[in-house]
């Protein structure tokens, strides 16, 4: 997989996690308790510069401040800065007074300037820069005035927004990185006080804490004295700890997710996780490099059918490519993708000049319609069934698919690598339309990351402009574009995957992959 595409699905699609009791008895039910929370996997190195999964981020999230929060309205509130002035290449940040790191040390001006430039630095080889952090980007401290203002050579739409990713280090971890191997240097809510990896991680509350979202604090007496994040890698484990009480909350992907609705004691609600999709490869020689073909190939699908299979039935129908909260709301896919007609399908491959052989399959110039289709082992089941329906769609019109299911380590290889493929099942989840421009524009794999080859003109005009306008301003651009990666089947969004996350004796709020920590109380009234 390639660097813009592993950071987007690395920061942007929500953790699956489930949490686990405070080490002996059942979950905190009061404030005061410890509120227990697990993650899939271990965070490993917690240095924010240095970040490569979304469990690590959910880990970092506790304890880290960033400049600005995204409110669960996707509207920008109030962090480290109080106040912010944007223009298309540039935010100046008014900082808030009083923030102290958690060493006791303040957090000033030159504090967040130290931050970009350590992840801006070459020699950092930060995964987040480029992707997070544009290219080019400076920052210029006024510690008397307390301010700090961003700078990129060129103007970026979401330069306020993306520092949502931006977790500032302060205190002694900003000279001594050494510091954050296993521990935590920050000015956040909470302060990891136990590391044990691959077991537990665990974060005392700071009561002095008051520069939350919006100017949340810390002192709520029904907020937990620690948060607990156990390492639990399967659904089934973390399904039981909840059901026996030893869990305060846990998100589930697959069926587990059934054990625990409707259970008393036990609230759940659903919310999208990230967008199922499949590109077709448009390079020379290959059939999705003909729109004709592209657009016929989709008619011959249900796509509807196709959402349900890949899912499991629990999946949601997707209205854009970026997930909620978004910056710019509104439904970029509905009305831009080919209804279901597969005798359609049938007729327009062979006004392309694809006519059946003796043996079935289409040929063109003695060269047979075979489509290479890869996927990755990690999604399971339901996308390997998904596979299968789209080879038994697609030789039903007359293709010869041939299904390759690859490993996490070989479909990185193959898709951007050998590209060797014809269809590409690419799940992808972002949080800003900017973190989608290097995987569906620009330079082709491997002088880019651009890995299907696509060359839409739409979108690449109507992107060139709204990444000059600030935020909300261009979102009617943004959202044209998207649409017109549809209407000229680049890539197919087929399903919203959903988590349903449930809580006993606790309510928090988590939005992709990152911890409002200040929203976490214990409700129960007894254990």
């Amino acid at each position: 997989m390639n660097k813009a595409r592993a950071m987007a699905a690395c920061l942007a699609v929500s953790l699956l996690v489930a949490g686990c009791g405070n080490g002996s008895g059942q979950a905190g039910s009061a404030g005061g308790d410890a509120f227990s929370f697990a993650i899939k996997s271990d965070p490993g190195l917690l240095d924010p510069a240095q970040v490569q999964n979304t469990t690590t981020y959910t880990a970092l999230s506790l304890a880290y401040d960033t400049l600005v929060n995204i409110g669960s309205d996707g509207r920008v509130v109030s962090g480290l800065a109080t106040k912010w002035d944007v223009a298309p290449s540039s935010v100046t940040f008014t900082l808030r007074r009083g923030v102290t790191c958690a060493d006791g040390s303040p957090v000033t001006a030159s504090t967040i300037a130290a931050n970009v430039a350590h992840i801006t630095d070459p020699a950092t080889k930060s995964p987040a820069y480029g992707v997070v952090v544009p290219e080019g980007l400076k920052a210029k401290a006024d510690n008397r005035a307390r301010t700090v203002t961003l700078s990129t050579p060129k103007p970026f739409a979401f330069i306020l927004q993306s520092t949502r990713y931006l977790f500032m280090v302060c205190g002694k971890g900003l000279k001594e990185r050494s510091l954050l191997k296993n521990g935590t240097s920050g000015s956040g809510p909470f302060q990891l006080t136990s590391a044990r990896p691959n077991q537990s991680y665990t974060y005392t509350r700071r009561t002095d804490y008051t520069w939350g979202p919006g100017g949340a604090t810390a002192s709520d007496p029904a907020m937990p004295d620690s948060v607990v994040l156990k390492v639990v890698g399967s659904e089934s484990t973390a399904a039981n700890l909840l059901l026996s009480h030893q869990l305060n909350a846990a998100q589930f992907a697959g069926p587990d997710r059934a054990r625990v609705t409707k259970v008393p004691g036990i609230t759940t609600t659903d919310r999208p996780n990230g967008t199922q999709e499949f590109f077709f490869h448009q390079g020379a020689g290959h059939p999705g490099h003909d729109p004709a073909v592209r657009k016929a190939l989709l008619q011959a699908v249900d796509l509807d059918a196709l959402g349900a299979i890949a899912t499991g039935g629990t999946g949601k129908r997707p209205t854009g490519l970026v997930m909620p909260p978004r910056p710019c709301p509104g439904d970029t896919v509905t009305g831009h993708l080919p209804a279901y007609a597969p005798r359609a399908a049938e007729a327009a491959l062979e006004a392309a000049g694809w006519h059946r052989s003796g043996e079935g399959v289409r040929r063109k110039n003695g060269q047979k319609l075979t489509l290479r289709m890869i996927y990755g082992t990690s999604g399971g089941e339901t996308t390997a069934a998904a596979a299968e329906y789209l080879a038994d769609a697609w030789k039903k019109v007359g293709a010869d698919v041939r299904l390759r299911a690859l490993s996490d380590a070989a479909y990185g290889e193959v898709e951007s690598v050998t590209q060797d493929w014809d269809v590409d099942w690419a799940p992808l989840g972002v949080t800003l339309p900017t973190q989608l421009l290097g995987a569906l524009s620009g330079p082709f794999t491997p002088d880019g990351g651009n890995f299907a080859h696509l060359t839409n003109k739409t979108y690449e005009d109507l992107t060139a402009q709204a990444t000059k306008l600030p935020g909300a301003a261009g979102c009617a651009k943004w959202a044209r574009s998207e649409s017109a990666l549809f209407d000229s089947g680049d890539l197919i969004p087929v399903i919203d995957k959903t988590l349903t996350t449930a809580t006993y004796n606790a309510t928090f709020r988590i939005d992709a992959g990152l911890f409002d920590p200040t929203s976490i109380r214990m409700t129960g009234g007894g254990k």
